[in-house]
Parts: C-alpha cells; sequence; structure tokens
C-alpha cells in the first residue's frame, strides 16, 4: 500500500467523520426553527452531501491501479460499431481503423438506421454490415441495447469489442485488454476510458471526465462494481448470453405466476357464488391445482409442468361444467314449455308468466365463462414472448442507456469486471451547449430509471459494495433539489435577514472548516493534478437537467410515459444557436443572486445587518455567481479551435 493511498484513506475516514460531527450537531444543536421553511431544507441538503460525502469517500477506500494483464490475448473477437443517423464518412473512418486492429478479429457496422449507401461503403471497404431483421417492425426498438441484442444473434465471436461511431481505436486495444479475460475465466467486462479529440484544453462543456474516467473507476473496480458505459469496452459473449437467458427465464416466470394468480382469484370468486355443492366441489378442486402450480413454480419446478397440470385440472372442469349446463338448458326448456302463453286482443302480443320470466333472468349463470378465461390466461402465456423481436433480450432494455444496467445484472449473476486505465480510443464530444445538455439529460433518465426499476439496493446476488457502489452513481442524480436549496439559503440571508442557523458562532466555523478543509483536500490528493473543477462546476450548474430527468424517469416508470431519445450529435455544432429555453433556469438564479450581494451589502452599510453573516453568505453567493459562470462559457462556445496543429493530431490519431 503505497504512502499516497494511506493519505487518501485518512482523508476519506476524516471527511465522514468530521461531516458526521457538522451534521449531527447541524440537527441537535443550530437549527433555527423559528424560520424553519429554509432552516429545514437546508440542514436536509447538507445531510444529502453528507451522504454524498460518504460514498464518495468509499468508493475511494478500494481504487484499484490494475497492471497489465499476464495471460496473452486469445479468444475470437467481433468488433462491434453501432451507429444510427451519424454521418457515413464519421462511421466508415471508425469502421477502418477498426478494422486495422491488430488482434484478429471481424469488424461489424450495427446500422440501425438501415442506409444503403452505408452498406455500400461497408461492403467496398471489406467490413461486415448488419441491419434489424423484419422480425423486430412493429415490435419496442429498445435504442441502442435493441441494436446490439440483434447483432449478438447475428455474430459468433467469443468476445465483443463495443465502440461507438466517433470512437477511433487504438490498433493494440484487443491485445491490451483481452489477457483479463484469461486471467480470470468469471470476468464479463473490461472497460477503458473514453476520451475525447476535439475538445480544447479550457474543455468549457465538461465533455472530459478525468475523475470518473480515472478515480472513480479505478475505487468501483476495487468494489468489483466497474459498470459498462456504452463504448470502448470488451464484453464476453457467454456472459452476455447467460443473462439473456436468466433474464428469458425471469420473464416468462413473472408472467406465469402473475397468470396464475389471476385466475385463481377468478375461480375463488366463483366458488363463492357457487350455490350446487357438485359444482363448488369441482372448482375448489380446480382452485387447488391452481395453487399447488404456484406453490411449485415459486419453489423451482419447470413451467411447463405446472402449467401442464392446470390445463388438465382446466379441461377436466370444462367438461363437467358444459355437462351440467346441458342439464340446467334441458330443464329450461322443460319451464318454458309449460309457460301458458294467450293472446292478448288489445295489443295483439304475446304475453308470459312474468313470475317465472324474472326466475329465469335472474338464474345463477354458468362459471363456465371464468374458467375459459383461465384457459385463455395459459393460452396467453408464450414461451416465444411475442411482444418482442426477440425472446432473448442479452443487454438490458429496461432504460434509455443499456450500458449501466447491463453491468448491474452481471454482477448481480456473479459475473466480474475489470476497468483498465489507458486511452485506447478517442472520440468525438458534443461541440455546443444543446447538445451536451441532451446528452446529459439522456444519461441521468437512463441511470434513475435503472434506480427505479431495479434498485441495486435491494437486487439480489450484488454484494454489499456492489449495491453502495451501483446507489451512489444513482444518488448523484438527486443533487438538483439540493443545489436549489443552497443557492435559495443565502438569498433569504442576504435579502431578508433569514438566518437559517441559530448564529454564526464559533461551534459552527469549529465543525463545518474541518470538514469543508479535509474534503476538498480529498480531492485534491485524489485528482493528482487532473482537472476536476470543470466536473465540479457542472454538477451545480446543471441542476435543472438533474431535476428534468427525475421528474421525467419517474413520470416514464410510474405512469407509462414515453421519454424522448436523441443520438447525440457528434459532427460539430447544432446551428439552432444558444438553447435560451434550457438554460433559463440558471440565467435567472444568476440575476437572483447579482441582486440578492448587492442588497446586502446595502444593508450592511446601513447598519441592518450582520456582518458576519453577510460576509459568510457574500462568499457563498460569489462562489455560485463562479460555478454558475461556466453556462454563460459554454452558450459563447463555438467549437473548438482547428488549426493546422489539432487537425494534423487528430489524422494522427484516425
Amino acid at each position: 500500500m503505497t504512502a499516497r493511498f494511506v493519505l487518501i484513506r485518512v482523508l476519506a475516514l476524516l471527511s465522514v467523520l468530521f461531516g458526521a460531527n457538522y451534521v449531527v450537531w447541524r440537527w441537535l444543536d443550530s437549527v433555527h426553527w423559528d424560520a424553519w421553511w429554509i432552516a429545514v431544507p437546508l440542514v436536509l441538503a447538507e445531510t444529502y452531501s453528507l451522504i454524498d460525502t460518504f460514498f464518495f469517500s468509499l468508493t475511494m477506500w478500494r481504487a484499484r491501479e490494475r497492471p497489465a494483464p499476464v495471460s496473452p490475448p486469445e479468444g475470437t473477437v467481433d468488433v462491434l460499431i453501432a451507429t444510427y443517423n451519424e454521418p457515413i464518412d464519421m462511421v466508415m473512418t471508425t469502421a477502418v481503423a477498426a478494422k486495422r486492429i491488430a488482434y484478429p478479429h471481424e469488424t461489424w457496422i450495427l446500422d440501425d438506421g438501415a442506409r444503403p449507401e452505408l452498406e455500400r461503403a461497408a461492403r467496398e471497404a471489406g467490413v461486415g454490415y448488419l441491419t434489424r431483421s423484419e422480425d423486430w417492425d412493429n415490435k419496442p426498438r429498445h435504442a441502442k441495447a435493441g441494436n446490439l441484442n440483434n447483432a449478438l444473434f447475428e455474430t459468433d465471436g467469443e468476445f465483443l469489442l463495443v465502440l461507438d461511431a466517433d470512437q477511433i481505436p487504438d490498433p493494440l486495444i484487443l491485445h491490451r485488454t483481452l489477457g483479463y479475460f484469461a486471467d480470470d475465466p468469471a470476468l464479463a467486462l473490461v472497460q477503458t476510458p473514453q476520451w475525447f479529440s476535439n475538445v480544447d484544453e479550457a474543455d468549457p462543456l465538461g465533455s472530459q471526465a478525468p475523475l470518473f474516467y480515472g478515480p472513480i473507476q479505478q475505487g468501483k473496480d476495487g468494489w468489483n462494481a466497474a459498470f459498462f458505459c456504452g463504448s470502448n469496452a470488451v464484453l464476453r459473449r457467454e456472459a452476455l448470453m447467460q443473462l439473456g437467458i436468466v433474464g428469458y427465464v425471469r420473464d416468462v416466470t413473472t408472467s406465469t405466476k402473475r397468470a396464475l394468480k389471476v385466475a385463481e382469484s377468478l375461480i375463488a370468486r366463483e366458488v363463492k357464488s357457487a350455490q350446487d355443492p357438485q359444482l363448488a366441489s369441482e372448482l375448489v378442486r380446480l382452485r387447488e391445482t391452481i395453487s399447488t402450480a404456484r406453490t411449485d413454480i415459486a419453489r423451482g419446478a419447470p413451467i411447463a409442468d405446472a402449467t401442464f397440470a392446470v390445463r388438465t385440472a382446466v379441461e377436466r372442469a370444462s367438461e363437467a361444467l358444459v355437462a351440467r349446463d346441458f342439464s340446467a338448458i334441458r330443464a329450461d326448456l322443460e319451464v318454458i314449455a309449460q309457460m301458458p302463453i294467450e293472446r292478448d286482443a288489445e295489443i295483439d302480443a304475446v304475453v308470459i308468466d312474468e313470475v317465472k320470466l324474472d326466475r329465469l333472468a335472474t338464474a345463477e349463470l354458468s362459471p363456465l365463462g371464468a374458467v375459459e378465461a383461465v384457459t385463455g390466461l395459459l393460452d396467453a402465456l408464450r414461451i416465444d414472448r411475442g411482444h418482442e423481436a426477440q425472446p432473448v433480450q442479452p443487454l438490458a432494455t429496461i432504460s434509455v442507456t443499456e450500458d449501466m444496467a447491463t453491468a448491474m445484472h452481471l454482477h448481480a449473476l456473479g459475473w466480474r469486471s475489470a476497468y483498465h486505465h489507458e486511452i485506447l480510443a478517442r472520440g468525438l464530444a458534443p461541440e455546443d451547449l444543446r447538445t451536451m445538455l441532451t446528452q446529459r439529460l439522456r444519461w441521468a433518465q437512463g441511470t434513475l430509471q435503472v434506480m427505479l426499476r431495479d434498485n441495486p439496493l435491494v437486487k439480489r446476488g450484488l454484494s454489499a459494495g456492489q449495491r453502495l457502489m451501483y446507489f451512489a452513481t444513482m444518488w448523484s442524480y438527486l443533487s438538483g433539489f439540493t443545489a436549489v436549496i443552497y443557492l435559495a439559503a443565502p438569498v433569504c440571508y442576504l435579502v431578508f435577514g433569514v438566518l437559517p442557523v441559530t448564529a454564526w458562532s464559533v461551534d459552527f466555523f469549529a465543525r463545518f472548516l474541518p470538514y469543508f478543509i479535509v474534503n476538498q483536500l480529498l480531492f485534491l490528493v485524489i485528482a493528482r493534478g487532473m482537472r476536476t473543477w470543470r466536473g465540479q462546476q457542472y454538477s451545480l450548474a446543471l441542476l435543472p437537467v438533474w431535476i428534468r430527468a427525475c421528474v421525467t424517469a419517474a413520470g416514464n416508470v410510474w405512469f407509462g410515459r414515453s421519454l424522448s431519445f436523441a443520438v447525440t450529435k457528434k459532427d460539430g455544432r447544432d446551428t439552432r444557436g444558444v438553447p435560451w429555453r434550457e438554460i433559463w433556469p440558471q440565467l435567472t438564479a444568476m440575476i437572483v443572486l447579482a441582486v440578492a450581494l448587492c442588497i446586502g451589502l446595502v444593508r450592511l452599510a446601513v447598519g441592518t445587518a450582520d456582518g458576519t453573516g453577510t460576509l459568510v453568505n457574500t462568499v457563498w453567493v460569489i462562489y455560485d455567481l463562479v460555478v454558475f459562470s461556466v453556462i454563460i462559457q459554454a452558450a459563447r462556445y463555438r467549437g473548438p479551435q482547428r488549426d493546422s496543429a489539432n487537425v494534423a493530431a487528430a489524422e494522427g490519431a484516425a
């Protein structure tokens, strides 16, 4: 264990301890209850931040810097380049570079746009071309996950290198990663960093993510929770196919359980209303058979055996009920035959015995309909999953971003993952604010969909560390709500003099400053010279995006509202200009903060404000304004400078 790693652990431990000391004190001794409407939200926000600190510290506690794999590369490989509507020149540049990968392999373009011109270009370059079959017509397409799932049944390599259409691979990418799979037969995934060649040094859009594609992924790797990021990753086909088969079995099992539960309820209702003892006895036997089938399936019995027993019982009950109905019909006909019929001279119509007619109208209806409904439920259990294009869907389709969910499911099955910290592919990042916002919204929506549909904290098969590592990533997207509170608190004080704490006392600073300073030191030591400030800015400045993601993801999962899916534009700037509709909340916040600052200084000058409180909140507001200034920079950004040096570098990378 190196001295730096020991220092990281010490600082991580101190961050959590100092943070807990501060937050507990805030709850017990410093909440200004007279202004509870801002005081309580503020302390809740600080509690959220403490949990965030705990997750980050836990992540870094087992950060793992992997050595190069020991074993030589081996196994057959398919390189899959997923594309939808990206420019053909871009796709072909990536495909040609992929074809030049030194390790023997097959290169495939997966064209979800089914473009004939791209197919011709692929054939001319000697690259495989795949698009979806007719089976996908009028069926859920599942975006990129569906594209990859389709390709899995059209290729046969033992390993898959997945690339986005803009990610130009290094010729040695497979030599540097395949050895991990030979070293560990339980390894399902090797993820490498995503790095962008069209990003300026200033990186005003925050596209490079050195903290994530570095310390954070290495930290998750230490907990066996490094996850698939959608591109620049090698996956074991066996693991994906096992995942698909397990998912298929679970889906059919769940559908069967649900159908049998409904069937048992239908028959139980008929049992209660049955007046004929013989009929009731037949229905009770059917209900018991259904109940036994449910129990057997829960214990792991084959679904086919359980449903066959139910079908047999249904057929037996149907025969008995039909025989009974024939007897009842025969008796009813005899009643009708005995009814006196006479003609009414006044209206020249047939009149029958109203009393006997009422008795027939209210007679017990046959429960045969309920039994037939059970048959219909069983018939609806199609093992081919007719609502899907493919019965087996290896990559997860529960989210608009398939990567994290797929990795989490693989981990839950006992497979392992690795993060290889070496840039082995170079891609293109968004070059305008509008595209960047769309991309970040999709990432957040997809992550939150996974949290709401398949929360890792309660997912069977994951270790405690894996549960926390996955949940930590999902938790981070809830920060938009706390950011609103952090913006409102200083405004309330500077404008209205409302104090969310009992006092800016020595106790406050003695607890807050150690927590804040140690936390910043932890970031500095972990970053080790990396530029992480831009990422910190966007974690706050994108608060409207995070809130919108929470609302839309919840609407999708809980109420079935659709989510729009847009492929990230990577062929230059969006020409529609500054997305004012998307950034008006940030601009409004900046104006409010600036006005509040001026009012606070005026109040201090006229003697109606406390000096310490004004100083603390002035610093707070200035920090917020500096953070939000990145939105102004991003709005003014006109793309990277494409001078001769940059062009040469890009051509060299290609």
